[in-house]
């Protein structure tokens, strides 16, 4: 069984999930962590746990999402896994971080790239891809069918739906990913949201305001 740990970090309050199982195998998905104190709770509560980090994963490369990519890596030795196609939003973040009040963000990249049809494994747990573009041209989310889960990123939230105006965004495409990709599981799925409390498929394809279904 995989249990989720979630941190809000940053200005953005930006959702950081750890998921591990009884292997004590972890990954760590979007790393917001920027402020030293951020980076302390998250370490610690690895530490705590006793847990082995396998693996850093991006849903998604907006900065909110992206700060503690480099503090990860070099913490615990992973390599980043991204979309391809949300390599140009990853080296994009270098540019404008200063001017989003980041001055001492620390660019890395990806050495793996993650396909849509694909799984993810780390210790005994597997978790779908599923590519959701529309809020970033290589957003991706992670689907636990035994566990009845889906990290989701900023694609759908409660009640809400992932902006379209930044570059690569694009309404239509992302409704069709929430309705194609994301409306097709279980009404019974927890949806781990990339900002604000979790919500399920149910609820929102009855109720979201964006993208319920008539």
């Amino acid at each position: 069984m995989i249990k989720v740990k979630s941190f809000t970090f940053n200005p953005f309050q930006e959702n950081t999930y750890v998921l591990y199982d009884e292997s004590k195998s972890c990954i760590i998905i979007d790393p917001g962590c920027y402020e030293e104190f951020e980076k302390s709770d998250l370490v610690d509560f690895i530490n705590s746990e006793s847990l082995k980090v396998e693996k850093l994963i991006n849903t998604h490369c907006h900065i909110d999402h992206v700060l503690g990519n480099k503090f990860i890596k070099d913490t615990f030795g992973v390599q980043l896994y991204i979309h391809k196609n949300d390599e140009a939003t990853l080296k994009a973040v270098e540019t404008y971080a200063p001017n989003y009040g980041f001055p001492q963000f620390e660019p890395t990249s990806a050495e793996q790239f993650l396909e849509e049809g694909n799984s993810l494994s780390f210790g005994n747990s597997t978790l779908d891809i599923i590519y959701v573009p529309g809020h970033a041209p290589g957003h991706v989310a992670f689907v636990s069918k035994s566990d009845k889960f889906c990290i989701g990123g900023d694609v759908l939230f409660r009640g809400s739906i992932g902006r379209t105006d930044l570059p690569g965004g694009d309404f239509d495409t992302l409704i069709r990913s929430i309705h194609e990709q994301m409306f097709v599981l279980p009404d019974n799925t927890t949806v781990y949201c990339g900002h604000g409390p979790t919500t399920t498929i149910g609820e929102e394809k009855v109720s979201n305001p964006f993208c319920a279904i008539p």
